[in-house]
């Protein structure tokens, strides 16, 4: 019910509306036409994917119907990157537009209409980006994986003022973006190996350090299997910012170690380290001896003798 609630409040949050004209298309009519309802949205958002899987179980398509599930997300993903990159466009038009106001009413109103665009175009943005993560998470839900995105980042990022002075706009929309991708807040490392099976485990450990540290940032090692896929998993579902922090191939078997060092360089409030290779070892051991408040989790089988005693327990 939490969970549903929390959706329900950031469809209200994505579909209030933020311009009073609104123009997605240059040169199209202006319209003051609201936004849809947002309960109504994040019903037919949850059915759009929960539907494929329901016709197709228990039947011979069953095994496809999270292929097209995933096309579903990634539909509404695409066209939100889409339009994110017309509002991208847009805003450097009002940016071209700021040197050369003289005052006449002629190029204001030039100024006012490309503003229009580009708002417009964030406000929709941020409703798409609203819907493919509720979809992300309906996935998750039926596949008990989470959604990942071939490539880039999920971020979404709402306006509250409606009406902006064309320089302060394009500050706080470059500042607004910038925070998207590299959020502020208390950092929290995490990383595992990629053969585990204990959801609850880190799922309760998560709980647990996002209660005290309602602001964490989790950050990962950004592996698709095992411990860094629950973790997102974890994030996708409580709405914690993550980064996740890939190889660099190129640095060859060093890539690991340096990816722990940029992590620590993060000044991380607390780490989570669950057991998995070297790559762990090293990195629990760099937390604690830098006095990092380090939570070492093993896996419940018979193969943890030497990463217990390595982590001293």
């Amino acid at each position: 019910m939490t969970d549903y609630l929390d959706a329900a409040d950031r469809f209200e949050h994505a579909f209030t509306e933020t311009v009073e004209n609104f123009r997605i298309v240059p040169g199209g009519e202006v319209t003051d036409a609201p936004m849809p309802d947002a309960g109504q949205v994040q019903q037919a958002t949850e059915l759009m994917v929960r539907t494929i899987f329901d016709i197709f179980r228990d039947t011979r398509l069953e095994s496809v119907a999270d292929k097209i599930a995933w096309g579903v997300v990634y539909s509404l993903h695409k066209v939100a990157k889409d339009i994110e990159g017309q509002a991208d466009r847009a805003a450097r038009v009002v940016q071209e537009l700021i040197p050369g106001q003289d005052g006449s009413e002629v190029n204001s109103l030039e100024l006012e209409d490309a503003q229009i665009l580009c708002q417009s175009l964030d406000e929709t943005q941020d409703a798409l980006a609203c819907m493919r993560d509720h979809a992300a998470a309906t996935y998750h839900v039926e596949t008990g994986r989470p959604w990942s995105t071939p490539r880039a980042s999920l971020t979404s990022s709402k306006r509250t003022a409606s009406v902006i002075a064309a320089q302060d706009f394009l500050k706080a929309r470059y500042q607004r973006r910038a925070q998207a991708h590299a959020p502020q807040g208390p950092i929290v490392l995490f990383s595992g190996g990629q053969v585990w099976e204990d959801h609850a485990l880190i799922y309760d450990v998560l709980d647990r350090v996002h209660a005290r540290i309602p602001g964490m940032i989790l950050a990962t090692t950004a592996q698709d299997r095992g411990c860094d896929a629950i973790a997102a998993a974890w994030a996708a579902r409580t709405g914690c910012k993550l980064i996740a922090f890939t190889l660099n191939h190129k640095l060859g078997q060093r890539a690991g170690f340096v990816r722990n060092e940029q992590m620590l360089r993060l000044k991380p409030a607390e780490a989570i380290v669950c057991e998995g290779s070297g790559i762990q070892e090293h990195l629990a051991r760099e937390a604690q001896q830098a006095r990092i408040v380090t939570h070492l989790l093993r896996r419940s089988d018979q193969r943890t003798s030497g990463w217990a005693r390595a982590m001293n327990y």
